[in-house]
């Protein structure tokens, strides 16, 4: 199973600059979601991938684990947060084609929000974006204490995905727009746990001690800021 598994990630990983093809990110579905199959050595085969020199090679390998992430059994997103570093990706540039200065880019700017999805769900113990909601839902339910402290990972997170930036004349291959479609899943789920969120801590406001007033004003006002960002990203998707 394990080289049939490596063969899945090497087949969605090309250098042919279009998405992973379906048939091989539904066969990494399939594997990670039996539950006696490790998911270390899926990790580390795409973690090496990103160490490519191909824009095209990179950027295939974070669509794929980004797609684990969302479709996969928990246990793949578990295990990255628990690695030490996940991708070191901030320095990444392929000069060895016109594309390539763009592309790598945004290769930048979405291997932080993969390492920042990650070590929300570290520190949370729960991806954000999969976590009950409504009125008995985990934000909803989170007292004083836990909310000043789960707000800020997740306003972090949220920065680190609008920060992606792109505009519809940038969405110029299947790669960025797989990319850009995954992260619009997530924005919409990462929102609404986050509205969450603060409709609670506006609920306790007039409950709270002076210190936790300043803070959740704080975090109110960035809320407000992401929101506005959040409308701008969203017109991009309407494209």
């Amino acid at each position: 199973m394990g080289s049939s598994v490596s063969k899945a990630a090497l087949g969605a990983t090309t250098d042919v600059p279009t998405e992973p093809e379906p048939k091989h990110l539904a066969d990494l579905i399939q594997y990670i979601n039996e539950t006696n199959m490790s998911v270390e050595h899926l990790a580390n085969v795409l973690s090496e991938k990103t160490g490519s020199s191909s824009w095209v090679v990179v950027f295939k390998a974070l669509v794929t684990v980004h797609h684990l992430m969302v479709y996969g059994n928990e246990r793949f997103i578990q295990h990255l947060s628990s690695r030490n570093s996940l991708f070191t990706l901030h320095n990444f540039l392929d000069k060895s084609v016109v594309e390539g200065h763009t592309m790598s880019t945004f290769i930048r700017r979405y291997s932080r929000y993969l390492n920042e999805k990650s070590l929300a769900y570290r520190l949370m113990a729960s991806d954000i974006t999969k976590t009950k909601r409504g009125t008995d839902g985990m934000m909803r339910t989170m007292n004083t204490k836990e909310l000043l402290n789960t707000l800020p990972v997740i306003q972090i997170q949220f920065d680190a995905l609008l920060n992606f930036n792109a505009n519809p004349e940038e969405l110029t291959n299947g790669i960025i727009h797989a990319a850009f479609m995954l992260l619009f899943k997530d924005s919409l789920r990462l929102f609404a746990a986050y509205n969450e969120g603060i409709l609670n801590l506006l609920g306790k406001y007039f409950d709270m001690r002076k210190n936790q007033c300043k803070e959740s004003l704080d975090l109110y006002t960035k809320f407000l800021g992401i929101t506005s960002k959040l409308a701008q990203f969203l017109k991009v998707a309407e494209v």
